[in-house]
């Protein structure tokens, strides 16, 4: 007879059938607790993400650049992703099973990923951080439309309803400046070129992990879909969170972002050294590096995984809620009744796009990097 007959499976397969119920009656409330830890984990994600642009402008204000900011917060996040990495035996398991192949894929995705962060915290040096949260949540809806583009066959409406709806958003939120504060127009441009280059970033994560939606018809829509999620705004994350591990991801992505960040840098004359930062901006900087990075990323891997993908795409458009009303606390951030419209229909198109119906949503129109590690 087998060993494991004796032992645990053994005694579970001589159970009585009416302990069945039972057990059931048991796991069902672990699974709700373990659904609320989910939920609550991809709220403090995206509240962690929509901290950044409130942590960064007392660091501007302490007279630090955008590019001295960013350098920091991806060397710290880096440094901490590391860490979590190398102190778990499951975390450095995960990082010996990953392949070149998607080593170099993270690397290369890392080093892209200055675009979207360098113009999102660029544009927040002169943009208040309510009106950037409104615009640059332009993005998702813009994914669901590239994706129907470059990862499935054009099918469907939904997507370019909620691109339309979103646009119209974004429209009156920037239309609603009211002339006497506005912002210099190159903000703006950088805010707005954020969630484009950030949709053209997700779209190429796909290409580059070989992604092909429903053109190769292996997986099916329900597959795609469903087990991928858009991420809350500067979020550095790519993977599809039931397939991947999340450690070796952060910290090869974040080390490539840093190192280009290092570069340029050096390149532009700036200086390395702490001691050059002051002191009064470093709570600012270890928040965007800390709160609204590292911890952000990790826990967004860990919420959705337990509530689903779906659920936690949903969830995380708390996110310029968030942003928006901390700013009006903390920073005296004001929007016009017009730019609240806007930033209402913004939040609607976000919603229409990740709640369409399984044949409606791209392969790719979440998330799918399909970097994963081999089974």
């Amino acid at each position: 007879m087998p060993a494991w007959r004796g032992g645990r499976v053994g005694r579970a397969r001589r159970c009585h059938p009416c302990t069945i119920g039972r057990v059931a009656r048991i796991a069902s409330p672990w699974r709700r607790n373990d659904r609320l830890i989910g939920l609550a984990l991809v709220v403090v994600s995206a509240c962690g993400f929509g901290s950044g642009a409130l942590f960064a402008k007392p660091v501007y204000a302490a007279g630090v650049d955008w590019l001295t900011l960013l350098f920091w917060r991806f060397l710290i996040a880096a440094a901490l992703s590391w860490a979590w990495l190398l102190l778990l035996p499951g975390n450095r398991a995960s990082l010996r099973l990953l392949t070149r192949r998607n080593a170099l894929i993270l690397l290369a995705l890392g080093a892209l990923y200055v675009l979207n962060s360098g113009t999102y915290f660029a544009a927040l040096e002169t943009v208040p951080a309510s009106l950037a949260a409104l615009i640059v949540y332009l993005y998702p809806a813009l994914v669901a439309v590239l994706s129907l583009r470059f990862i499935r066959r054009l099918r469907g409406r939904r997507a370019w309803l909620a691109l339309a709806i979103s646009t119209i958003g974004v429209a009156m939120a920037v239309g609603g400046i009211i002339p006497a504060t506005a912002p210099p127009l190159l903000g703006i441009a950088l805010t707005l070129a954020s969630p484009l280059i950030y949709s053209v970033w997700i779209i190429l994560a796909a290409r580059l992990s070989g992604e092909r939606g429903d053109r190769e018809g292996s997986r099916g829509a329900e597959g795609n879909a469903r087990g991928t999620v858009i991420p809350p705004q500067d979020a550095e994350t790519l993977t599809t969170p039931s397939e991947t591990a999340p450690a070796p991801t952060a910290a090869l992505m974040m080390t490539a972002t840093a190192a280009v960040f290092l570069a340029a840098m050096l390149v532009t004359g700036r200086s390395i050294s702490p001691a050059s930062v002051p002191a009064s901006a470093w709570f600012g900087v270890l928040g965007v590096a800390v709160a609204a990075t590292a911890v952000a990323v990790q826990a967004f891997y860990a919420g959705a995984r337990r509530i689903g993908a779906a659920q936690a795409a949903l969830v995380s458009t708390v996110e310029p809620i968030y942003t928006i009303t901390l700013a009006t606390i903390l920073l005296h951030d004001t929007l016009a009744p017009v730019q609240i419209l806007g930033g209402i229909l913004i939040i609607g198109g976000v919603v229409l796009a990740q709640t369409a119906p399984a044949d409606d949503i791209p392969a790719s129109a979440s998330l799918n990097s399909g970097v994963t590690e081999p089974s």
